[in-house]
C-alpha cells in the first residue's frame, strides 16, 4: 500500500479543491479594474466564445483571458513549479489545460478575434499592464 501524502482526509480534500474558483479570481478582478479605469466596457465569460474568455469586447473582437500561473503552467517561478505529491496527476493536469487554452485560442484567432493572456505574475506591475491592455484593445499591438 502506498504510503499517504496527503495532510487532508478525502472529503476534506475535496472541500479545498471546491473552493479553487474559476472565475472571479483576485487577478481577473484586478485586471477588470483597471479596464474600467481606462474606461473601457466589456461582457464577461460569454459563454458562445471558445474558452469562456474572462473579458469580452465584444464589438472590437477582442478577448483577454487571466490566467494564474500554476494551474495553465506559465513559465514564471510560481507556474514552473510542481507539487512534490501526485506529481504525475498534476503535470498531466496542467498539460491538458495548457492543450485546452492554445486550442481556445486559436479557434477565436479562425474566428476572426485577437486574443491577450495576462497572467498572474504580471499584476505586480501595473502601469506595464494598464499600458499593455490599452495598446490591445486600441489596436495596437500588444
Amino acid at each position: 500500500m502506498k504510503p499517504r501524502t496527503d495532510v487532508f482526509d478525502a472529503h476534506k480534500r475535496a472541500a479545498v479543491m471546491a473552493a479553487v474558483k474559476g472565475a472571479d479570481t483576485k487577478p481577473e478582478m484586478a485586471v477588470r479594474r483597471l479596464c474600467h479605469a481606462l474606461g473601457y466596457r466589456y461582457r464577461l465569460h460569454r459563454r458562445d466564445l471558445p474558452g469562456r474568455p474572462d473579458l469580452v469586447f465584444g464589438p472590437r473582437k477582442k478577448a483577454v483571458f487571466v490566467h494564474g500561473c500554476f494551474w495553465h503552467g506559465h513559465d514564471c517561478a510560481r507556474g514552473a513549479r510542481v507539487p512534490k505529491a501526485n506529481r504525475d496527476y498534476w503535470t498531466a493536469k496542467i498539460a491538458r489545460n495548457r492543450a485546452r487554452d492554445q486550442s481556445a485560442l486559436a479557434e477565436l484567432e479562425k474566428r476572426g478575434w485577437r486574443t491577450l493572456v495576462i497572467w498572474e505574475c504580471e499584476m505586480k506591475d501595473r502601469a506595464a499592464l494598464a499600458a499593455r491592455l490599452a495598446a490591445f484593445l486600441e489596436g495596437e499591438k500588444a
